[in-house]
């Protein structure tokens, strides 16, 4: 049976639905319904590494009844969305944080009530969807997102993104209906008449250069040697149908660190980075040292241990002269290759490989991971001023990833963690997760050819480390909440961010302790001398949206119960959440009837994707046409992979036909054998009895690239 459902679905972020290809009027499938975009204008302010950004947009119901609509906006998977502000006429409304369940119950009752109102909800950490309720017939509303991110730098710069559209999704293989993501797109051939306004601000602490932007043409100017101050040329058509994208660099020619503080009502919070020359000589190298663990556990045997041997043959082959290496073996026990590490020569490395050929009793037993790690820091160290590297080489294969990353995050002082997955399948939360908490790289390698490319691409990253054993320690300035707690080394290609809380005036000083090449290395860093500033207030909100980012984490795979502390901190710290989100109530009745319409509205195609692209096809002449996608079920005991295949095979070449089958019947089925051949096709009773003739004609055999050696059936619905 085939049920059409008619929502309305107005998707909007930062302009990015009102651009190329987008009517400067969104018509909908209603009749005397209408709304369009009037305005954006998108406010940054960066701090060294921190984005604090202010999104406005005005819409207006130009159509002749009331409407609700939902919208749906990208965000950076690392924003944390503070604030909402609804502006009708000269009245503002602040948006209130509420647990979930309960926001949901003010919305409602505020739409009963003829009142205006507007709620925001996390679809994911990077999709929000906003719902806004009773707009009247020529009324203009004003939304206004206050959001706040971190900005990690890329190739050794920075770069800050404002998200542009949410592209299609693929939900084929989804086991619930996500409806917010069963949109039409429309076709690029509508200019756009919106204004549509970027302007950054960039306050480093230290020098800023280099900036630029690859999406956009963009005017810069710098106040100061400290400051510089962005906005978008005149000459950008169309500006908001692709993301936003702004690179920049805090280098110079030593090592520099940036203070930046802000006082709270109830808290002080600081960040801190340190951050990398721009151009280091060989001179200013650490000394390496590595301690490569290696899982012979039974899931690595076979092929994977081969893989394993591949990349350590890559990996020792890339080592330089004046590096030292040991090799830790591990499953149920460990083997070590040496008491301590030894130098890199062509003999050693030699024993080495001679040593991974071997067989040991080991070989073949369970996953003793933790172990292992205890085992290896606790080898000592050659020299003090080196840097220590341990590259953890696993398919992942075990269920203590909590205690692992904890074991690694309370441990950063002492030694770089670099993950390497190994296999088809690896547990990719312990590979990923490692790479997060201990601020590094995550590589993974299936075959003998992927395991020399990352080991290339592991020395290229791990070649210029500059400091190592950072600690910190403050004089006269009480410093808690740290993140992270303990400091990872900086690397020439990796700054390090530290930021927590502290108690008091901002006065003492903060000294930062290490070892470089060329011996101890201190910094004093006066704490008068950092940026105090209202404008700093995003770093309240990152250090809640990490520890956040922690309990969620924690919650998805271990099934630890963190609501009550998500929601808390989410209520205290005004965070939407996964578990709260905002809602703002306007005081006056404007819809006392209470009758609204609700349509499903197309948005268009991110810049140059195709309408072919995607399942659901719009047009925009007047009125859109929305075709809903049909449905590809695939029963057979082959892959994911394989069946996600075919099923583009199929979309790619019989689409047409299969909707025009599916206008008249609800089904049809395929069965097809071992060597690809269709044996039989099932249909609807009712339906035209050309079908069968017409598939076979078009579908006679699946490609040789395809053919499994199993029997398929594969359905088709609408």
């Amino acid at each position: 049976m085939k049920v059409l459902n008619i929502l309305f679905f107005l998707c909007i972020s930062g302009g990015i639905y009102a651009q190329k290809g987008a009517s400067p009027y969104l018509d909908v499938l209603t009749k005397n319904t209408k709304i369009s975009l009037q305005s954006t204008h998108v406010k940054v302010d960066i701090a060294a590494s921190i984005a604090h950004v202010e999104l406005t947009q005005t819409y207006k119901n130009t159509g002749k009844l009331p409407i609700e609509a939902t919208y749906v906006f990208p965000m950076s998977s690392f924003a944390a969305v503070h604030k909402m502000q609804l502006a009708i006429g000269n009245r503002i409304t602040k948006a209130k944080i509420f647990e979930k369940k309960k926001g949901e119950v003010v919305y409602q009752t505020a739409i009963r009530n003829g009142q205006r109102a507007a709620k925001l909800e996390q679809h994911r950490p990077n999709v929000f969807c906003m719902k806004v309720a009773n707009i009247m017939p020529n009324e203009s509303m004003t939304i206004r997102l206050f959001y706040t991110e971190m900005i990690t730098p890329v190739d050794t710069e920075y770069q800050f993104v404002f998200p542009g559209v949410v592209g299609p999704r693929y939900t084929g293989e989804a086991s619930t209906n996500e409806r917010i993501y069963h949109q039409p797109y429309s076709t690029n051939k509508i200019p756009v008449n919106n204004a549509y306004r970027i302007d950054v601000s960039i306050n480093a602490g230290m020098t800023v250069q280099h900036v630029s932007s690859k999406t956009h043409t963009i005017n810069v100017h710098y106040p100061d040697a400290n400051t510089a101050e962005i906005e978008l040329s005149t000459v950008n058509k169309n500006p908001s149908n692709s993301d936003f994208i702004l690179n920049y660099s805090l280098r110079s020619s030593k090592i520099n660190t940036g203070l930046l503080l802000y006082e709270g009502a109830k808290e002080n919070y600081f960040s801190l980075l340190i951050e990398p020359k721009k151009s280091p000589v060989k001179e200013d190298l650490l000394n390496r040292e590595y301690l490569f663990i290696v899982d012979v556990s039974g899931s690595m045997m076979g092929y994977p241990m081969e893989v394993s041997k591949s990349l350590m043959r890559s990996l020792l082959s890339e080592l330089g002269e004046n590096d030292r290496f040991n090799i830790l073996l591990f499953s149920a026990d460990n083997t070590i290759f040496k008491p301590a590490s030894i130098q890199v020569s062509h003999e050693n490395i030699s024993e080495a490989l001679q040593f991974l050929t071997g067989t040991f009793s080991n070989y073949g037993k369970g996953t003793r991971l933790l172990n292992a790690l205890k085992s290896g820091y606790n080898l000592p160290r050659h020299q003090p001023n080196s840097t220590r590297n341990v590259v953890l080489i696993t398919d992942g294969y075990i269920n203590i990833e909590k205690k692992v990353f904890e074991f690694i995050e309370q441990r950063l002082d002492q030694a770089n963690v670099f993950t390497f997955g190994i296999g088809s399948a690896i547990n990719r939360y312990l590979i990923d997760g490692i790479s997060r908490v201990s601020n590094s790289m995550s590589f993974t390698a299936s075959t003998k050819d992927e395991a020399y490319d990352v080991a290339k691409t592991f020395k290229k990253y791990i070649s210029t480390p500059l400091l190592t054993q950072l600690q910190i320690s403050t004089t006269d300035f009480e410093i808690y909440d740290l993140e992270p707690k303990t400091i990872p080394d900086v690397f020439a290609n990796r700054p390090v961010l530290i930021y927590g809380k502290y108690k008091g005036q901002p006065k003492g000083h903060i000294t930062l302790s290490g070892i470089q090449n060329a011996g101890k290395f201190n910094k004093t860093i006066r704490v008068h001398n950092g940026k105090l500033s209202k404008q700093h207030e995003a770093l309240k909100y990152l250090w809640a949206r990490n520890r956040i980012a922690k309990l969620i984490d924690y919650k998805r795979n271990f099934g630890t119960d963190v609501k009550e502390e998500v929601i808390n901190l989410g209520l205290t710290y005004t965070l939407a959440t996964e578990f709260t989100s905002f809602v703002a109530v306007d005081s006056e009745i404007a819809n006392a009837k209470g009758q609204f319409k609700r349509e499903q509205n197309p948005i268009p195609l991110p810049r140059h994707m195709y309408t072919t692209s995607v399942g659901a096809e719009a047009e925009i002449n007047g009125a859109s046409v929305f075709k809903k996608p049909y449905r590809i079920d695939i029963e057979a005991s082959i892959s994911t992979q394989q069946k996600r295949a075919i099923k583009m095979w199929i979309k790619s070449n019989y689409s047409k036909a299969i909707r025009n089958y599916l206008k008249k019947g609800n089904y049809l089925k395929l069965y097809i054998d071992t060597f690809g051949a269709i044996v039989r096709i099932e249909k609807d009773t009712d339906s035209s009895a050309s079908i069968k003739n017409l598939m076979k004609t078009l579908f006679k055999k699946l490609p040789k690239h395809l053919r499994n050696q199993k029997k398929i059936s594969i359905t088709l619905t609408q």
